[in-house]
């Protein structure tokens, strides 16, 4: 005899077979949402990944540079023939010193000083920076002339690449910049130990040079930093009191709102704006100089106002009303309230803000460019006022360079300011995590 199902237990079967469905479906979904988000973590971190090692793989070798250390002699035939260095000092300054650097390599070699074409070879092998360098020996101590000093000099900068194997060495003579009998000498040099690859403090200390094993950020990062302090100074104070007086005593009207969104929409203004506007303000009305710092950090000044205005808002309102009420309520003025309790707690994420927006200031070209910031300075800017340069425009101008040993330093300086970047980062988080509160 068949079971007979009443009309409500069906019904109560088929709602219940409904919500069984609904419960997978809703799992499903949420299942799929985790899959599309490891998807995009997964996919984003490859990326990153492919990124840096790109850059890595071609900006290691600019931490290591060629040196070749031979003994050299300080001839006075070539250096102060006719000694006059006691009362023309400047005779020492213009001395032929490459001559000195390639006799001395030609002797090491074992190279008919006679043979022109040889000798060209020879000069090919060392930076045009022994010039500079032998010339500081002997202004330092006019003492060496005459006599013979071990020296470590710079290698030219393809025999650099080719040291490093950069350069393929099996294609035809007349297709690389590195000759077989420069090869030659380089391989007689490196088994005797004269030429060896030796840590590269340049890239650190040095300035711009169109050689590019002598070429450093050392300049460019002096103009960074003095740009960096500059954006501190103003934007800190600035936006800090900006965003206190918005957030806790401005009225709530048109006003204000629309004070609110303009600094909203400012924060989304592409950074070559900026340029042309400090181009049009600070250079062509205020009359300061281009390619200064001072015009620089006061570009980045605006830029980063923004972002730290809304950092700090947003920090402000982090705090518990709470708070303002039990300092209301025991005696403590508007003005009380805010700098002794409200602001102290907000603090960690106003500095949050304020490292995150020096650290997007930090990596900016576009507007920098625009102020003149890309031109050639060799020499450190003794001022915020004088000439100079900053590490993401030194990257750009290295990037355009046709020689092959340029290639690494661009990919070497990323790599300073990619550093840079991670650790001023890395000080947000931990300054936030050192002062946060959980309420």
């Amino acid at each position: 005899m068949s079971q007979v199902i009443s009309a409500p237990a069906a019904t109560a079967r088929a709602a219940s077979t409904r919500r069984d469905i609904g419960i997978k479906r809703r799992y499903a979904a949420e299942r799929r949402f985790r899959t599309y988000g490891l998807a995009a973590i997964t996919f984003g971190l490859l990326f990153l990944f492919l990124l840096i090692s790109s850059v890595v793989s071609k900006g290691y070798t600019a931490f290591e540079q060629t040196m070749i250390t031979i003994p050299v002699e300080f001839t006075e035939s070539v250096i102060d023939k006719n000694n006059e260095r006691a009362t023309n000092p400047q005779k020492l300054m213009t001395a032929n010193y490459p001559v000195v650097a390639r006799n001395a390599l030609a002797k090491v070699l074992g190279v008919d000083p006679s043979d022109r074409a040889a000798m060209k070879a020879v000069g090919g092998m060392l930076s045009d920076s022994v010039r500079t360098q032998l010339r500081d020996v002997v202004v330092n101590n006019p003492s060496v002339i005459g006599t013979t000093q071990p020296v470590s000099m710079l290698a030219h900068g393809d025999i650099d690449s080719a040291y490093k194997g950069q350069i393929d060495l099996s294609v035809p003579e007349k297709n690389r910049k590195v000759s077989d009998k420069q090869v030659g000498w380089m391989n007689q040099l490196a088994e005797s130990g004269a030429l060896a690859g030796h840590f590269n403090t340049g890239i650190f200390v040095n300035g711009a040079s169109s050689r590019p094993e002598a070429a450093g950020v050392g300049v460019a990062f002096i103009g960074s930093l003095y740009m960096m302090l500059i954006v501190l100074v103003l934007s800190l104070p600035i936006g800090v009191a900006a965003s206190i007086y918005l957030e806790e005593f401005a009225p709530k009207n048109r006003f204000t709102d629309l004070i609110e969104v303009n600094i909203n929409n400012l924060a989304a203004v592409p950074s070559i704006v900026y340029g042309l506007l400090g181009l049009a303000v600070f250079i062509n009305f205020a009359g300061l100089p281009r390619s200064a710092a001072l015009v620089g950090g006061l570009v980045l000044t605006l830029m980063t106002l923004p972002t730290i205005i809304i950092a700090t808002r947003a920090a402000l309102k982090a705090v518990p009303p709470s708070i303002r009420a039990a300092a209301l309520g025991l005696g403590a003025s508007k003005m009380q309230t805010v700098f002794h309790h409200v602001l102290p707690l907000a603090m960690p994420g106003i500095l949050t803000g304020t490292i995150i927006g020096l650290a997007h200031a930090l990596g900016e070209t576009a507007p920098l460019l625009l102020i003149g910031m890309v031109a050639f300075v060799a020499d450190f800017p003794a001022s915020p006022l004088a000439p100079s340069t900053a590490l993401p425009v030194q990257i750009y101008m290295w990037a355009n360079e046709a020689e092959r040993a340029f290639v690494e330093r661009t990919s070497g300086a990323i790599i300073i300011l990619l550093i840079f970047l991670v650790l001023m980062n890395l000080g947000a988080i931990l300054l936030r995590r050192r002062f946060e509160r959980r309420w």
